[in-house]
C-alpha cells in the first residue's frame, strides 16, 4: 500500500471515529435535554403540590400534626409577610412624591 492510499484509510478511520462520538455527544445531548425538562416538569409539580398542601393545612382542611411541618407553615408565613412589606415599602417608595421638584 503506497502512502497516500495509507494516509486516507488512516484520515478515514479518524473521521469514522470523530463521526461515532459526535453520534455520541448528540444523543447524550438529547438525553441531557429530556431529563432537564423532566426536572423542571417535576420541581414545578412538587411545588404545585406543595402550594395546595399549605392552603389545606391553613384551612384546616388537612390535619398533619408534625413538628417540621408546622416550623416550615411558620416559615412560609414569616416569608409571605416579608414579602407583603417589602412590596409595600416598594409601593410608598414608587408613588411617593419626589423631594426634588422637577420645576426648580
Amino acid at each position: 500500500m503506497d502512502k497516500s492510499a495509507e494516509w486516507r484509510a488512516k484520515m478515514q478511520e479518524v473521521f469514522q471515529a470523530c463521526q461515532g462520538e459526535l453520534k455520541k455527544t448528540t444523543e447524550i445531548g438529547k438525553k441531557m435535554l429530556s431529563a432537564s425538562k423532566a426536572n423542571s416538569n417535576l420541581q414545578e409539580t412538587y411545588k404545585e403540590l406543595g402550594v395546595l398542601l399549605v392552603e389545606a393545612l391553613k384551612s384546616k382542611e388537612l390535619i398533619w400534626e408534625n413538628e417540621e411541618v408546622e416550623n416550615l407553615i411558620k416559615k412560609i408565613d414569616g416569608c409571605e409577610s416579608d414579602l407583603e412589606n417589602i412590596e409595600e415599602e416598594v409601593n410608598k417608595i414608587r408613588f411617593s412624591e419626589s423631594e426634588e421638584d422637577p420645576k426648580s
